[in-house]
């Protein structure tokens, strides 16, 4: 459910470049945590020349899912079984994160892999996850299905240069990843009490706030070898 303030700004008659804007602006801030696990998820490959490949053709699909999504999501909000496993996967990621132990720098580990094809299919799938929150949340704010795709399409080309930005921020910031995936499980559970109780409103301002505490976290500590 969208807040009351976005709610009574959109009663009152929003133009459609404002309606635009909100669209977009909405988008870019519930990124913020998708493209840290997007940019982790391509920092996994071991094949460094790969990645930016990765980032693309994972996108390029994960595009083609949400624009399907947006065109059936008056059908697909109709059954919560979408949003729990939604939230299943997207905290099966948290977990695989926080459980896969210390490397030998002290650092938390990332799955590994080896295959461009491995890494692709996790990338469009967790922006899928990610965008059953972020096109809930656009649907509430217009009813327009091209006004959601415009949204949604400038959206998902920010996406990818936040995700190149955050992949130099993770060598730089040290608990940046960390928060990024506390972030990933802060929409987990958000998609989870979604389907439980459907009827209860949880204020996009609060998810924002939250989110920008875990990032000022996250952002706190500079690594060593980035302040040198």
């Amino acid at each position: 459910m969208i807040d009351k303030p976005i709610e009574s700004l959109v009663d009152v008659g929003m133009s459609t470049p404002i309606l635009l804007l909100v669209l977009v602006a909405l988008e870019a801030v519930l990124s913020a945590d998708n493209a840290i696990a997007l940019a982790s998820i391509s920092q996994g490959l071991v094949d460094e020349k790969l990645r930016p490949r990765a980032l693309n053709i994972g996108l390029l699909f994960a595009y083609i899912l949400r624009m399907t999504l947006i065109v059936a999501a008056t059908w697909v909000v109709r059954y919560w079984q979408f949003q729990v496993l939604g939230a299943a996967y997207l905290l099966w990621l948290v977990f695989q994160y926080f459980t896969a132990g210390k490397d030998e720098d002290g650092e938390q580990k990332r799955p590994q892999y080896t295959s461009l094809w491995q890494v692709i299919p996790i990338i469009a799938v967790t922006d899928l996850a990610f965008s059953l929150d972020s096109v809930a949340t656009a649907i509430a704010v217009s009813t327009d299905t091209w006004l959601v795709i415009t949204g949604a399409t400038i959206g998902i080309i920010m996406l990818r240069f936040m995700a190149e930005l955050f992949i130099r921020w993770l060598d730089e910031y040290t608990h940046l990843e960390d928060a990024g995936y506390v972030a990933v499980g802060l929409v987990g559970v958000k998609l989870l009490v979604r389907a439980i109780y459907p009827d209860l409103e949880i204020p996009e301002t609060l998810t924002i706030a939250l989110v920008a505490i875990i990032f000022t976290w996250g952002f706190s500590q500079r690594k060593e070898s980035a302040q040198q």
